[in-house]
């Protein structure tokens, strides 16, 4: 760390230990000497890569700025809070009572996550502000500097005699250094994007990924979203430069801000494999047990309703959920996912979530399910999950067994949202039940450290339900967008793709895309339960991309993005639980040859299974032709895939 004062003369900058640091800053606490402590601060990555500087203008208006390989790419930017009588906090006369420094290098063990092992180094500082007029007001900036990134927040001291803060509106605010190219998460739509900077008008949502140059990206998003406003963004019409859009509201001692992040790559794919939001929540409270938080692929039974295979007709009911189960148990699938309408009508208000409709058949499915492996999900309305006891519902679920409760249509605001959100994840916790949200859900901002039964959720446009904007290069837009916030459950890997409408009673419309990207997308996707829409029969059908499938055991150990550009194509490598390394690739609507080096491979040789798509594939008129071919590799050899237009390419390697 570099801690520079107001004349940007060194102040401490030789490189301390914590306990030397402490010691020298503790003596600027002595009574008199407040002012000696610097405002201004230079707070860099442990590779010394990034940096972001803190301090207080002449007119005391504090801001940061973040610079990365050299090159700074966001300017002065404000932080802080205004009241509604536009009494800036902190403002003129405050001062830095205190200063503390904190270097981290430990290592996070996830239960289950993109990685088996994620280093957790970051350096930190942390700064005290007083208005002297008024002694009790006291704020804390908290920064940290990672070297993938770099985050800050805010904290109200809960010590005593500290006091609450007027009801205020955050100020922070982000100046880029240049007209730079955006996208934007966009709800039930289209990502937004691309668009510069300058062109970009009104409110925009996380994830902001930004390209500021060939090597340089970065992507805006918030952590530890503890209470208040999920973060939204306001663009400054024909300017460089988005706030933040807060609702005013009292900050009472204790108070601490969601962490404002920015995530930097020197390409697109550094952002999808960070961990950096999850790093900022803290760990599980001390004393949990989430061991029995197993994530894995599951089975579904909502877009199966009507498909038609050898006179047999899917419908979700008993029959064909047990054929759901066997195959998920053949194939070595963790789940079966049932959805709305198992306990009546979902948003009927007297469809009682425990004891409606096929409630008994359920409680047979979870006993049959079990002796084969497999665990099921219940699907739950927020009409039901309200009114009715949730405490009650949640605890009957887990007596009878059942493996998570996927939860659609949370009614509210976003700020409403989020606590019960929280509530929910929490019960589901308590009973061993693992959770998915739906249909608009708060954007994840890292919940699965501390609460690892928070598996995915739909962050994005699930692919079956948007054929209005979903196409090939929506999905390779959303990965480098929406899936930087977390684990998504999208729903990739329908193989029924015949050309025109099938007997699916939901979104019968053939899906834009090919066999084999349907099946790279599984892997790609970041998800703690990758849920496949499909019968069993059509998977069947193709043998080396159901391989593909199965191979697909997490917890993962590695994954990494090999290749990719937004909106262009990716090419992400996992490594499965049981040691196999796994390809996925996926392209827009052009056609695209890709060379990959496999240095991420082991010591040895290996056996390759190579799946590309067929000899003139096309995402919207031959979508079902696929070849495969077998390698012999070592980690010394590259490999080229070929993808056809909206198409993909699956490789699973194993060790001879």
């Amino acid at each position: 760390m570099k801690i520079y004062s107001n004349r940007k003369q060194p102040f401490g900058t030789e490189r301390f230990g914590s306990f030397a640091v402490s010691m020298l800053l503790g003596a600027a606490l002595l009574p008199g000497c407040t002012k000696q402590l610097p405002d201004h601060y230079v707070l860099e990555s442990p590779d010394g890569k990034l940096s972001i500087e803190l301090s207080a203008g002449r007119d005391s208006v504090w801001t940061y700025s973040f610079t990365a390989d050299q090159t700074p790419l966001i300017e002065a930017s404000t932080l802080g809070f205004v009241t509604p009588e536009g009494r800036r906090i902190p403002a003129a006369g405050w001062t830095v009572s205190a200063v503390e420094e904190r270097d981290a290098d430990t290592v996070w063990r996830p239960v289950w996550g993109k990685r088996a092992e994620v280093p957790d180094r970051y350096r930190e500082v942390a700064f005290e502000l007083v208005n002297p007029q008024q002694t009790a007001e006291r704020l804390r900036i908290v920064a940290r500097a990672y070297d993938d990134g770099v985050a800050f927040r805010y904290e109200v001291p809960a010590e005593d005699g500290a006091a609450a803060l007027p009801a205020v509106t955050e100020q922070t605010d982000y100046r880029f250094g240049g007209d730079y190219t955006a996208w934007f998460y966009n709800g039930e739509d289209r990502n937004i994007g691309p668009e510069l900077l300058t062109e970009t008008n009104g409110t925009r949502l996380p994830v902001m990924t930004v390209r500021a140059g060939d090597k340089a990206y970065m992507a805006l998003h918030e952590a530890f979203l503890q209470e208040g406003d999920p973060l939204v963004l306001q663009s400054k019409a024909g300017q460089t430069e988005f706030e933040v859009v807060d609702q005013p509201d009292t900050l009472a001692p204790g108070y601490a801000s969601a962490w404002r992040v920015v995530l930097y790559g020197r390409t697109p794919g550094e952002l999808t494999d960070s961990h950096l939001i999850e790093l900022l929540n803290p760990d599980p409270a001390p004393g949990s047990d989430f061991s029995w938080v197993k994530p894995g692929m599951a089975v579904w039974d909502w877009r199966i309703n009507g498909a038609v295979w050898d006179g047999f007709t899917y419908t979700m009911s008993y029959p064909s959920w047990i054929r759901m189960v066997d195959f998920a148990a053949e194939q070595g699938f963790s789940y079966l996912v049932l959805d709305a309408n198992w306990y009546g009508p979902e948003f009927g208000s007297d469809s009682h979530p425990t004891t409606g409709d096929k409630a008994k058949d359920v409680q047979r499915l979870i006993a049959y399910a079990k002796e084969k492996g497999v665990g099921i999900w219940l699907y739950l309305n927020d009409v039901g999950g309200r009114g009715y006891p949730i405490e009650e519902t949640l605890r009957q679920y887990g007596e009878w067994g059942a493996a998570g409760v996927k939860y659609g249509f949370m009614s509210g605001s976003q700020r409403d949202k989020n606590p019960w959100t929280q509530k929910i994840t929490r019960l589901c916790a308590e009973n061993h039940l693992l959770v998915d949200f739906h249909d608009g859900p708060v954007h994840p901002y890292g919940q699965m450290r501390t609460w690892p039964n928070a598996v995915t959720r739909e962050y994005c446009h699930a692919q079956l339900d948007g054929h209005h904007v979903f196409v090939p290069s929506t999905f390779v837009t959303s990965v480098f967008v929406n899936m930087v916030a977390g684990p998504l459950d999208m729903n990739n890997g329908m193989f029924d793709l015949r050309q025109g409408n099938t007997t699916r009673v939901d979104e019968s419309q053939p899906v834009p895309s090919t066999l084999v990207a349907e099946a790279a997308r599984t892997q790609i996707v970041f998800s703690g339960a990758t849920i496949l829409p499909d019968i069993p029969e059509y998977y069947r059908k193709y043998p080396s991309l159901l391989n593909f499938l199965s191979a697909q055991r997490m917890p993962w150990r590695e994954s990494r993005t090999l290749a990719g550009e937004i909106g262009q194509y990716i090419v992400m490598m996992r490594q499965a639980a049981d040691g196999a390394y796994l390809v996925g690739a996926a392209t827009n609507e052009e056609a695209r040859d890709v060379t990959l080096s496999l240095d991420f491979l082991g010591e040895g040789q290996y056996e390759a299974q190579i799946t590309e798509d067929g000899d003139g594939a096309h995402y919207l008129t031959n979508r079902e032709v696929l070849k495969t071919r077998t390698e012999q590799v070592t980690a010394a050899d590259s490999l080229t895939l070929s993808m056809a237009p909206g198409g993909g390419a699956c490789v699973v390697f194993r060790q001879k």
